[in-house]
């Protein structure tokens, strides 16, 4: 529930008089396999109150009981800290089976609130006092809640709450096709953008990122046997791998196939790597230069990463195409 935006209060549901799995996970060893077994305490719940309290006693039990213990106590925990663990109490102790689905109902509702609010705590310190003229979307904003109230990770969090402060910052900075591309990645997902940020050229003219990956000079009667006529980037000496391209590429983030751009001798291209001007001047016709590109999707996330230029990286693109190229910054 999202009290004060919409104007929406939250009923209250009468207490059950059921008995509900609340308190200390205790191990016990039977055949060398390593069960749970709940204390259950027999009182009143059912308030908005009394399930909170149920979620905090939940959530502590949960990282206090998995830390490294076997498959089935994390599973076994996770099943409690989701009100998922009902059946694996003995029938006498059991709560009815549709108390424990409306239970489940609260304990998933008030774990929305709490990571919302998380994340609305978070981007308002990235936000600043500055008036702005447009106001985000309404119609947005409610789409943006669907997606990111089920993120509990602190580390993913802090990224949704970037992507809300920049919305409201500059209206349109985020689609909401990013958005969902962005939901269905996980934190090593968004740790290989970040690689792949590390090591992008953004072209200032057309407004997307690219990832050098060579050039080469068209073979003619001249130049056929110069043996400096093609040079090689290799991206997966500085972390990004072939399979890490094909990754990208599968979360929408990075066109799958290698690009070239033609150049004439005097054309010039208009870099900035991580924050640093990059401009390559082309000292000959028929030059070449091979990139991958990130996708429009994979430019608007980038926007997250903040710069972190690999020095030996730069070093080593400039070294690699001053045979073709003058470059300055």
């Amino acid at each position: 529930m999202n009290h004060g935006i919409y104007g929406a209060t939250m009923s209250v549901e009468k207490p059950i008089d059921k008995p509900t799995a609340l308190s200390d996970i205790k191990k016990m060893k039977n055949d060398n396999t390593t069960v749970i077994v709940n204390d259950v305490a027999t009182k009143n719940h059912g308030t908005l109150g009394d399930v909170t309290t149920d979620l905090a006693h939940v959530e502590a039990a949960t990282k206090k009981s998995t830390a490294g213990s076997s498959t089935q106590m994390q599973l076994l925990s996770l099943a409690k800290k989701f009100a998922l663990d009902g059946a694996m109490l003995s029938s006498e102790k059991q709560m009815p089976l549709e108390d424990r689905s409306r239970k489940r109902e609260r304990l998933d509702q008030i774990r929305k609130q709490q990571n919302m609010e998380v994340i609305i705590q978070k981007a308002i310190s990235y936000c600043s006092n500055d008036e702005i003229a447009n106001r985000t979307d309404q119609d947005w904003f409610n789409s943006y809640i669907g997606l990111a109230e089920n993120i509990s990770s602190p580390a993913m969090q802090e990224l949704w709450a970037k992507i809300l402060a920049g919305e409201v910052a500059q209206p349109n900075s985020y689609s909401l096709k990013a958005l969902k591309v962005f939901r269905s990645m996980s934190i090593s997902d968004a740790k290989l953008l970040a690689k792949a940020c590390a090591l992008a050229m953004k072209d200032n003219t057309r407004k997307n990122m690219r990832l050098l990956s060579g050039c080469y000079q068209k073979p003619g009667i001249l130049n056929f046997f110069n043996k400096n006529r093609i040079q090689h980037i290799n991206l997966s000496h500085f972390g990004l791998s072939h399979t890490d391209l094909l990754s990208l590429a599968d979360n929408h983030l990075a066109f799958m196939q290698e690009s070239e751009s033609l150049l004439h001798k005097g054309d010039t291209l208009h870099f900035s790597y991580n924050g640093l001007p990059f401009n390559l001047h082309a000292n000959k016709s028929n030059t070449i230069i091979k990139f991958y590109k990130l996708t429009p999707i994979g430019v608007e996330l980038a926007h997250l990463i903040n710069d972190n230029p690999d020095e030996a990286y730069f070093a080593h693109v400039k070294q690699q195409v001053s045979t073709l190229f003058t470059v300055s910054g």
